[in-house]
C-alpha cells in the first residue's frame, strides 16, 4: 500500500487531477454555501455535512499514525498533531459555529470525503511509512524550514479563523440577506477565508518539505481558487459598483 511504486504515482496523478479540477471549476460552481443549488441533488444540513466530510480524514490520519512503527518519533508526532489540529477544528468545532439553515449536497460530501482520504494517505503515508527513516530526526523541529513553515501555517490558520468569524457575524438572527464582508484580509481579496487556508497548507508543505505537502497546497488552490472567482462574480452581480470599487482580488492579494 505504501510502496514507492504506488505512492509516488498517486502523488503525481493527484497533481494532474488538480489541474483538471481547476479548469473544470472555471465552468462549474460547487453547489454549497453561498452557491448552494438543489440541482446538486439530496442534501443534509450544513453542520452535519461538514462533520461527515471532514471527520474521516481526522480518523484516517490518526489510524496511520497509531499503526506505524514510527509512531513515537518526536518530529513525526508534532507534524501529525498540526495536521490533526486543523481537522479537529474543521470536523468538530467549525460545524458548531455555523449559523443559518444552509444545506450541503451529498454529492459534495462524497467528493470531499474521497479527496480527504487520499490526502490522508499521501500525508500520513509519507510521514509514517514512505519517508526515509532518517528524514525527520528530532532536530528537524529546530530547522529553519520547520520553523518558517510552522509560522506560516499558524498565520494562515489565524487568517482563516478570523475570516470565518467575520462571515458568521454578517447577519443578525433571522436575517437571510447577503452582505459584503469587511475587515481583515477581506480588504484585499473576496475570499479571505480561502486565502488563509492556502497559506496554511503552504506552511505545511514548507514544514514537511515534502512532495505530498506540495500536492496538498496545489489541490487547495485548484479547488478554492475557482470558487473564490465565482463568489467574486456573485458579489459583483449582487452589489454592482459598490463591490467593484473595493478592487479586491479573488483569493491571492495583488495576484489573483
Amino acid at each position: 500500500m505504501f510502496s514507492p511504486d504506488i505512492f509516488y504515482p498517486v502523488c503525481y496523478t493527484m497533481i494532474g487531477l488538480a489541474v483538471v479540477v481547476f479548469l473544470c471549476l472555471q465552468k462549474v460552481t460547487a453547489g454549497y454555501g453561498m452557491a448552494y443549488s438543489p440541482k446538486w441533488g439530496p442534501a443534509v444540513p450544513n453542520r452535519l455535512g461538514w462533520v461527515l466530510m471532514e471527520a474521516p480524514v481526522f480518523f484516517a490520519m490518526l489510524a496511520l499514525w497509531l499503526c506505524s512503527p514510527r509512531r513515537g518519533e518526536p518530529a513525526l508526532i508534532v507534524m501529525a498533531c498540526l495536521f490533526l489540529f486543523h481537522y479537529f477544528q474543521r470536523s468538530f468545532i467549525f460545524p458548531l459555529l455555523i449559523k443559518g439553515k444552509s444545506k450541503m449536497p451529498l454529492a459534495i460530501i462524497l467528493m470531499g470525503i474521497t479527496f480527504n482520504l487520499v490526502n490522508a494517505y499521501m500525508i500520513g503515508g509519507w510521514l509514517f511509512y514512505v519517508a526515509p527513516a532518517d528524514r525527520y530526526p528530532a532536530s528537524w523541529l529546530c530547522s529553519p524550514l520547520f520553523i518558517l513553515g510552522t509560522v506560516v501555517f499558524f498565520a494562515g490558520m489565524a487568517i482563516n479563523w478570523h475570516s470565518d468569524h467575520i462571515i458568521r457575524h454578517l447577519r443578525k438572527p433571522g436575517d437571510t440577506r447577503h452582505y459584503i464582508p469587511r475587515g481583515g484580509m477581506f480588504r484585499y481579496v473576496t475570499s479571505a477565508n480561502y486565502f488563509g487556508e492556502v497559506v496554511e497548507w503552504a506552511g505545511y508543505a514548507i514544514l514537511t518539505w515534502s512532495l505530498p505537502g506540495l500536492v496538498f497546497v496545489i489541490w487547495t488552490f485548484a479547488n478554492l481558487g475557482p470558487r473564490a472567482k465565482s463568489l467574486h462574480a456573485r458579489y459583483v452581480s449582487e452589489f454592482g459598483d459598490e463591490y467593484v470599487r473595493l478592487k479586491r482580488f479573488y483569493i491571492l492579494p495583488f495576484i489573483y
